[in-house]
């Protein structure tokens, strides 16, 4: 889903750095005031972005200019929210543009509107509305990471029928092909994405369950066990 370097035409590349700017300066600041106000979540908050990049970085080939793999945002955004996963999911966007060439400084926008907002957003989304309806936190993170991916793979394809409208079908049309030559590969990945989730979350509810109930992703335990009744009463 990173579209290459110099792939979208100029005015359209320069249209989603505009659009998207806002949401990371929004979430850097985000991030400034998390490490402020909760010194000990910076460990987290790497993991999350080394997170992020190492399944962002398996790439396999598909529409032309694009790729395939997982993004890891949807972890991240059940975390620490969806503005921190903006600036940390952009910073990972550049630095794979410069160090692997996956993606591109061009359209370093488009990438991140596509993996570091509206995905971490939906996956978000769909954590809260799992978890309202009672799904619990395994399920919720599952859909939270799989839709996370799939929405960023929707964004991509509209992007890119945007900058390559079907000659005879439009934009309709192109978008639509682009949306099933992605979901061969697409889909399968989601559904992987959103198994490792869980394992992710199992793994660090066994081993910082002190740094998720300070987040709010688990309820503190000591906070839901009765009080003991008062036995000094006659």
């Amino acid at each position: 889903m990173h579209i290459a370097e110099g792939f979208l035409p100029p005015v359209q590349a320069a249209a989603w750095t505009a659009v998207a700017a806002p949401f990371v300066i929004h979430g850097a600041r985000a991030v400034v005031r998390q490490v402020r106000d909760d010194p000990d979540s910076r460990l987290l908050l790497g993991a999350a972005g080394a997170f992020t990049f190492l399944l962002s970085a398996i790439k396999l080939p598909s529409v032309t200019g694009s790729s395939s793999h997982p993004t890891g945002t949807g972890l991240g955004a059940v975390l620490f929210r969806p503005p921190v996963m903006a600036f940390l999911a952009t910073v990972v966007l550049a630095f794979q543009a410069l160090l692997l060439a996956h993606g591109g400084i061009t359209t370093l926008g488009a990438n991140a509107f596509s993996m570091a907002i509206v995905g971490p957003w939906v996956g978000y989304g769909a954590y809260r509305l799992v978890g309202r309806l009672g799904g619990g936190l395994s399920l919720a993170v599952f859909f939270a990471m799989a839709l996370a991916d799939l929405a960023t793979y929707s964004t991509t394809s509209m992007q890119l029928a945007l900058a390559f409208p079907d000659p005879e079908s439009g934009f309709l049309g192109a978008a639509a092909k682009f949306l099933s030559i992605f979901s061969v590969t697409q889909i399968p990945l989601a559904i992987a994405e959103g198994l490792v989730g869980v394992l992710m979350i199992r793994i660090l509810r066994d081993v910082a369950m002190p740094e998720l109930v300070r987040l709010g992703v688990l309820k503190d335990p000591a906070a839901a066990e009765p009080v003991p009744a008062d036995r000094t009463e006659a």
